[in-house]
């Protein structure tokens, strides 16, 4: 990964009315890094796309991405997009969509390796209006690699595919970034940042909670999920020692904890009859979650004190 930066966001601001999308922003985005925005709907992550994109214009703040202004023509040459709404022609073949896209640059792939890297040798004659849905987000994924691009943008890339496909693709797009380009990557799916992204920004009601690489994300709230059916009350599971939290959903407890064996032999003295004993570490999901409430209650707390 280089020294080099590729985006540099300054305090962006974006209202919609009294609505706040992007509340006063800061980042810095490295060459050759791969970030993932994360945050619930409404929270601003495609709103902060969207404005390095240079398709939404900003309030106030400033963004630049390789030293000029998003969506200038300069801008434009070096990066290619995944987004969710396409507007493809139905009945344009996949090799006139990837022909036509590699015209747009001065230094495209060359053809054979657009379809080398998306895997769609044997689909070039198909029209995009026959494809399936796995079909068609390949073709997707091969528009946005097609002018060989210096910063990827993935918007939602693998939303409503199989697993098997989401997979797949996923294997496709790590082929291709594993060059220097940069990656701002829009996602819902947890699994999909841990695989695909080496720093996770978690964005929440326009601002950002968090700003670290997936394992730090993931120390941030606790060791391991230690859970098991049990009649043990939740008070008497939040005593526990390492507890830092707990979760009960018929009779299953899901304790988050920073001490395994220590929390584990406690609970066994506290319940010796307790049946599905499970021990695994924190997932990112686990530390979403557990950040997003704590940004939750603090918000609520600056609130009721104003």
């Amino acid at each position: 990964m280089s020294s080099e930066v590729a985006i540099t966001i300054e305090e962006a601001t974006k209202t919609y009315d009294a609505f706040v999308a992007l509340n006063q922003i800061s980042l810095s985005i490295a060459t050759g890094s791969s970030v993932a925005f994360l945050g619930p709907n409404g929270a601003g992550k495609t709103t902060l796309l969207q404005m390095i994109l240079g398709a939404t214009s900003i309030d106030s703040g400033a963004i630049s991405v390789f030293g000029q202004s998003p969506g200038s023509v300069g801008v434009r040459l070096r990066s290619g997009a995944m987004l969710q709404v396409t507007g493809v022609p139905a009945t344009l073949t996949v090799r006139e969509h990837i022909e036509l896209f590699r015209s747009y640059y001065l230094e495209p792939l060359e053809y054979l390796k657009v379809i080398d890297l998306a895997h769609l040798k044997g689909l070039e004659r198909r029209k995009y209006g026959t494809l399936s849905g796995g079909e068609k987000q390949r073709l997707h994924f091969a528009l946005a690699i097609a002018g060989n691009p210096d910063l990827l943008f993935l918007d939602e890339p693998t939303t409503a595919l199989d697993v098997e496909t989401r997979i797949a693709l996923w294997n496709q797009i790590s082929e291709f970034t594993s060059k220097e380009c940069t990656v701002v990557l829009n996602t819902h799916n947890l699994e999909e940042a841990e695989v695909l992204a080496n720093r996770v920004v978690l964005i929440d009601a326009g601002q950002v909670v968090v700003d670290e690489t997936p394992r730090a994300i993931r120390s941030m709230v606790g060791k391991s999920i230690v859970s098991a059916v049990t009649e043990t009350n939740f008070e008497s599971l939040r005593q526990l020692p390492g507890v830092i939290d707990v979760q009960v959903v018929n009779n299953r407890a899901k304790l988050i904890v920073s001490t395994t064996e220590e929390t584990v032999r406690a609970l066994l003295n506290l319940d010796a009859n307790l049946t599905g004993l499970e021990v695994k570490p924190v997932q990112l999901e686990d530390a979403y979650l557990q950040l997003l409430s704590k940004n939750d209650i603090a918000d609520r707390e600056q609130k009721s004190s104003t």
